[in-house]
């Protein structure tokens, strides 16, 4: 996600298929990540929001995802942020909690202070001014400790990095070796400390990314993550499914969509500006509706399954709600795509989670 997102939180098929018409079916198991990202959640939850499941009864938030499928839970995690939020001991104990709930966690390490992506990745305030050898050993020990204390299933070397991360060092344009020296000290630290969780490597969309992973050919990884989201990435499924495929067969990788949204309705319930707000943003088989959201999630899902390494995907500010109240001008750009109506129900796209 962006920068300017970030600020605003804190202070989306060119195909002729239906979904009924798909003849593939979500697996009956485990191994399908059927996830969602909540990272504000433990920030949100001090304000006491209500939750409601599909039928209107009032329901603790987790157990709303639980009993909808959800099987996975990605969290953003930052190395000092400007306050307690999505920071080590917060992401720590809320970990803890989503384990004890039964959920398999997947940490997503931004190796920065605040977001990283595609442009911005701003190295910590205290490893700025470091050599490459020292940077290496910051990323080796601060991954150590995340592994070692967190054991997180899935783990995200960097977040967005299609232009590399810890900038200048690791900036990929300028020094592509630096660039795969920082991922490979996280992906060592990742190794020597877990026998099972899976690493990650994560691009923002389409464009490039052939070219991206190709320079990474060499590097001991599990899993290829893209973010797909219509407004940035293109509004065609075809296209992103292509990619998928090549990507996978071309690395023998496992391939998951680690980033994914779609609204339900182009109003607002603050007064903070959207992100996505007008009809030009979507694709036009999929309105800003219940039922839209619902199928572009189900044929996110579908696409998915249909690849031969196909992993899951994983829906992105699923808790957004408009939870600083309907009068701030500093609350959520992202309520009309959280996977909760403006009065905090359940929409019907959370059903689309559940293998069936």
């Amino acid at each position: 996600m962006s920068k300017a997102l970030s600020i605003l939180i804190f202070v989306a098929l060119f195909t002729s298929c239906e979904k009924n018409d798909l003849s593939i079916e979500p697996p009956n198991n485990d191994n399908f990540v059927s996830a969602v990202d909540i990272s504000a959640y433990p920030h949100i939850s001090s304000a006491n929001p209500t939750f409601h499941d599909s039928e209107g009864q009032k329901a603790e938030f987790l157990d709303i995802l639980k009993a909808n499928g959800v099987n996975t839970i990605r969290l953003k995690l930052w190395v000092n942020p400007a306050d307690e939020h999505s920071g080590y001991d917060e992401v720590k104990t809320f970990s803890e909690t989503l384990k004890s709930r039964g959920f398999k966690t997947w940490l997503t390490l931004h190796y920065s202070d605040t977001w990283a992506d595609p442009g911005h990745q701003e190295t910590p305030v205290l490893w700025q001014g470091m050599s490459i050898s020292e940077l290496k050993e910051e990323v080796y020990g601060y991954t150590e400790k995340v592994v070692s204390e967190m054991n997180p299933d899935y783990i995200q070397i960097g977040n967005e990095i299609n232009s590399g991360f810890l900038h200048p060092t690791g900036n990929i344009s300028s020094n592509k070796e630096n660039f795969k020296a920082l991922i490979s000290a996280g992906i060592a630290a990742t190794r020597a400390n877990s026998s099972g969780a899976k690493i990650i490597i994560h691009f923002a969309g389409i464009d490039g990314s052939i070219w991206f992973y190709n320079q990474l050919s060499s590097l001991d990884y599990d899993i290829i993550g893209l973010s797909y989201y219509p407004i940035w990435h293109g509004k065609s499924l075809i296209n992103l499914q292509n990619t998928m495929n090549t990507l996978s067969e071309s690395h023998e990788k496992e391939i998951i969509i680690a980033e994914t949204a779609y609204p339900f309705t182009l109003s607002w319930n603050d007064w903070t500006n959207n992100i996505v707000g007008i009809n030009e943003q979507l694709i036009s088989d999929y309105p800003a509706s219940p039922e839209g959201q619902s199928k572009f999630i189900a044929d996110i899902r579908d696409l998915t399954i249909d690849l031969e390494n196909g992993l899951g995907f994983c829906y992105w500010g699923a808790e957004l709600i408009a939870w600083r109240g309907d009068q701030a001008s500093d609350g959520s750009v992202w309520e009309n795509q959280a996977l909760f109506d403006f009065n905090n129900k359940a929409l019907p796209v959370l059903k689309e989670f559940k293998s069936k």
